[in-house]
């Protein structure tokens, strides 16, 4: 019998995947051929999906953009043996975009069907919990510490320090919460583990529960994200059948319990204290801090939160050691990042490497240039609020601190490739738009500098490019940098003096002097 994968995650399934895999099963049905049809989640080469993969004794062999009308000529083509045809694209790990990567926390993701448990024990899946379970919470703790991971979320704070805070913390009760409000433009590697591989979502959020002392743990997933969300409960459900959580996960006498909740569709929820404010019933405003959220979070009690990627990357740091993870990447970077491709680029999708790499090397070797096949003239990193690099900079390592050195955010490892017909000028007056409609309005900064930015930009756009106006834009963006209360004020600027500084044309302008934030 012959294993035929489709994938089931959302990207897949807005291309068409349901009625693909019916097609394939109701041919198979009308031919009398034997199939068994495995619904994966998707590898990430998000420009051939829907991808039907064949398992051959060569490996498995890839049908790209299939649609319900090619179903026919591929059984005809004996597709089942791995045979040429128009759409087969060979081997699929040996596609030169998955070969070259370095997956880590990706590994699994394409490769197994994300509600099998026994996929996952299969794949390596609860290795590392086994190992959390034996050990102390604070050696626990300092492992997470030496392996070197940093919040993959976008402030980048050692992962393991917040456990071990909350862990010293004394408290009745400890939460672990996920960060699941992926709303930054071209991100999506957080509802791909989710849809693709959520028990080792499940797996991290226990083991960071085991190491802290906190019993219960809730993922909040944005609105957006009807499938993840009901692919999480379905694996919590499993997860729990199976014993891996509960009240004696895995035997251990330990007790951890796990849930779901969808979001209000607001992007400041991303913001770690406006999730809680949101997760308790309330409406997601920014709190003031201190107190940090892991001696008062969630019910004021001491809570870990971590989002989804920086979650994901636990299991295999307590399977494999904090050693082995720390040996990919540089200086206070280390480990691996899943970067999304997005924007006007050819190839499209998720690459999962280590700290290091350069944004040529993305765009170009990994993306294939732009879908317009005109040239690229900047690339957003860091989501909407992000900064524009110009060329001279696609050459700096991909690194946190290389990046802050000119003023950019690694952020959630989202790129956004624009071509040279893009204005950067309205990108910026975008980008304040953007916060004065996201805004929750708590501080002033934010709430009105984004508000009066939008109309500073305006004037310039409409040839007021007196000196008067750009200084204007840039005090307005040094308020709201240093004056917000979180980064939706404070990144605003990001985007604003990137594009002034380094595309003044766009403005009107003949050159602009540099600041801290370019």
């Amino acid at each position: 019998m012959t294993r035929i994968f489709v994938p089931c995650d959302s990207s897949a399934l807005a291309l068409g995947a349901d009625e693909v895999a019916q097609a394939l099963v109701a041919q198979a049905a009308q031919r009398g051929v034997e199939i068994e049809l495995v619904r994966n989640g998707s590898r990430g080469l998000l420009w051939l999906e829907p991808l039907v993969e064949v398992e051959t004794a060569g490996g498995r062999v890839g049908y790209a953009n299939v649609e319900v009308e090619h179903v026919a000529a591929l059984f005809d083509a004996d597709f089942l043996h791995g045979r040429q045809h128009d759409l087969c694209v060979g081997v699929v790990d040996e596609i030169a975009f998955l070969k070259k990567q370095q997956r880590l926390t990706f590994a699994r993701i394409g490769i197994t069907d994300p509600l099998s448990t026994e996929d996952y024990v299969a794949h390596g899946g609860l290795e590392g919990l086994r190992n959390a379970l034996a050990m102390r919470g604070a050696d626990a703790c300092q492992m997470l510490i030496d392996s070197g991971l940093r919040g993959r979320g976008g402030a980048a704070f050692p992962a393991g320090i917040k456990w071990k805070t909350v862990l010293g913390a004394v408290a009745d009760q400890k939460y672990v919460v996920c960060n699941a409000d992926e709303g930054d433009s071209g991100t999506f590697s957080d509802r791909l583990a989710m849809e693709s591989d959520p028990f080792m979502l499940i797996e991290g959020m226990t083991i960071a529960g085991i190491s802290s002392d906190a019993t219960e743990g809730w993922i909040y997933v944005r609105s957006e994200y009807p499938h993840a969300v009901k692919t999480l409960n379905r694996a919590i459900e499993k997860a729990r059948a199976a014993g891996w959580l509960g009240t004696d996960v895995l035997g251990s006498g330990k007790t951890f319990e796990l849930h779901v909740v969808m979001g209000g569709g607001a992007y400041v929820c991303g913001e770690e204290t406006a999730l809680l404010e949101s997760l308790e019933g309330k409406r997601g405003i920014v709190r003031a801090k201190p107190p940090i959220p892991a001696l008062s979070g969630l019910h004021g009690k001491p809570t870990v939160i971590n989002n989804v990627v920086t979650l994901a990357s636990v299991p295999i740091i307590f399977a494999r050691g904090a050693d082995f993870y720390k040996n990919f990447g540089q200086g206070r970077s280390r480990g691996t990042l899943p970067i999304q491709l997005a924007g006007n680029i050819r190839y499209g999708g998720l690459v999962e490497l280590a700290f290091g790499v350069t944004m040529r090397e993305l765009m170009f070797d990994y993306g294939g240039g732009t879908a317009s096949g005109r040239p690229i003239r900047t690339v957003q990193v860091g989501g909407p609020l992000g900064t524009y690099l110009p060329e001279s900079q696609w050459d700096i390592p991909l690194d946190y601190e290389a990046y802050a050195a000119v003023g950019a955010v690694v952020g959630h490892g989202g790129i956004v490739v624009h071509d040279d017909t893009a204005n950067l000028a309205q990108l910026a007056q975008y980008a304040m738009k953007f916060c004065a409609l996201e805004s929750c309005g708590k501080c002033t900064p934010c709430r009105i500098g984004s508000t009066r930015g939008v109309e500073v930009i305006q004037r310039i756009r409409n040839g007021d490019t007196s000196v008067k106006q750009v200084t204007l834009l840039r005090d307005l963006c040094d308020t709201m940098l240093n004056g917000s209360l979180c980064a939706m004020g404070g990144m605003t600027p990001y985007p604003v003096l990137s594009a002034l500084n380094h595309f003044p044309e766009d403005f009107g302008l003949t050159g602009a002097p540099q600041t801290a934030a370019a």
